[in-house]
């Protein structure tokens, strides 16, 4: 939801130049970058994917509200830092789910596996892009209208709606992936990550 919000928020709120707002794209991707350095070494040495994800989760947690606080603090300096680190976390947890997708569709179907989880990942990008504008031109035009109160009247107030439903988003994704950590004796056939109907109930 935040692709097309960072760099208008760190001008509009932060009153960043162009050329510091171009700059968080940078970051962001070396943020990426770093993440799949990461992963390929802790799944290299047999680390759970879905607990590599999760690690994702939990830093883009941080980051999210780094970007937050930044604007009440005026610190562009830890807005960018909150860029580069929803980069990291968008790493961590898109290779940790690719990596656990597979794993569970299985040599056989991989070719179904890779098509399905770019579809998913299009159609959610698709739908996050527009929900992130909507809601941030939606709330935004409540604050100026002083709709949500004389504190809230702030061009921030549309941009942290939008931070703040992606963090409650995260925490619920983090809660739904508990199910799917490998644990001790829940290896399947081979050392292979067990399906969900192996989980018990």
């Amino acid at each position: 939801m935040q692709d097309i919000l960072l760099e208008p928020y760190g001008a509009e709120v932060l009153g960043l130049s162009v050329s510091d707002t171009t700059l968080l794209t940078a970051m962001f991707a070396g943020g990426m970058v770093l993440a799949l350095i990461l992963t390929s070494r802790r799944l290299g040495k047999g680390s759970d994917p879905i607990r590599v994800a999760s690690m994702g989760i939990l830093i883009g947690i941080a980051a999210f509200a780094a970007v937050i606080m930044s604007a009440p603090l005026q610190m562009p300096a830890l807005f960018q830092i909150g860029a580069a680190m929803i980069g990291l976390g968008n790493g961590l947890f898109a290779v940790g789910m690719l990596t656990a997708a597979m794993e569970f569709g299985g040599d056989k179907m991989a070719g179904l596996t890779l098509g399905a989880w770019g579809a998913v990942q299009a159609a959610a990008a698709g739908v996050a892009m527009f929900s992130g504008g909507a809601i941030r031109d939606l709330v935004t035009g409540w604050a100026d209208a002083g709709l949500l109160g004389v504190a809230l009247q702030s061009p921030a107030s549309g941009y942290g709606a939008v931070y703040h439903i992606e963090i409650a988003l995260l925490f619920v994704a983090l809660a739904a992936m508990g199910r799917l950590v490998r644990r001790p004796g829940e290896a399947g056939e081979n050392g292979k990550r067990l399906g969900l109907a192996d989980f018990p109930s």
